[in-house]
């Protein structure tokens, strides 16, 4: 379980297929100027870019990895912005939730739920307003006010409109995240609010996303 509070960010070292004809591809990614990854280990969780992935090989110096590799299979290479990763590349970085630890974002799974498309952006005052196509079957689950996550970083949703959402961005969030160089016309990771869509499917399990 994450919480959307991104905590540094990764380089894409290589992605590539996997080794022996294997489906999926092979992530590294270098990770030595992020403060918090002291103590991963194979087979620990981190959301990158708001997918969770697991540490299949850490390459470790002075007792703190400053690479990682992850292995994507091709569902997580279907449903996500992966697909399109490139080397050199930088991704927003988080570790799970561990107990003691402040809950500052809301309950995010790192399991995305849809690509979105980014439309615009808007300046007002020292702040940018972003607006993102709402995917079809994920309306319900998106409202003014309500928690949403884009590139695996919590955000609450500004304004829904047809078929557009917004959310706005301050300063710090676009320093410490990809928002600082999201332009129209990206596509980025989207998990809607998990306590609505569970909450949802409770109320009416004949649903389906």
């Amino acid at each position: 379980m994450f919480t959307g509070i991104i905590s540094g960010r990764g380089t894409i070292k290589s992605f590539a297929e996997r080794k022996g004809g294997a489906a999926g591809r092979r992530l590294v990614l270098a990770v030595a100027d992020w403060s918090d990854r002291a103590g991963l280990k194979l087979g620990a969780s981190v959301a990158c870019n708001g997918i969770c992935l697991t540490v299949v090989e850490p390459f470790v110096t002075a007792g703190v990895p400053d690479s990682l590799d992850f292995d994507l299979s091709p569902e997580t290479l279907s449903c996500t912005t992966a697909i399109g990763w490139k080397e050199g590349g930088r991704v927003n970085l988080e570790r799970p939730l561990r107990m003691g630890d402040e809950f500052g974002g809301h309950m995010v799974s790192g399991h995305v739920d849809s690509t979105s498309l980014v439309l615009a952006s808007e300046a007002e005052g020292d702040y940018t307003v972003w607006w993102f196509e709402l995917p079809k079957g994920l309306e319900r689950y998106i409202v003014p006010k309500g928690s949403v996550t884009i590139d695996g970083v919590s955000l609450t949703v500004n304004r829904v409109e047809a078929a557009r959402f917004s959310v706005a961005i301050i300063p710090h969030t676009a320093l410490v995240t990809g928002f600082g160089v999201l332009r129209p016309d990206d596509r980025v990771n989207l998990e809607v609010d998990l306590v609505a869509k569970n909450l949802a499917r409770l109320a009416a399990p004949h649903l389906q996303e």
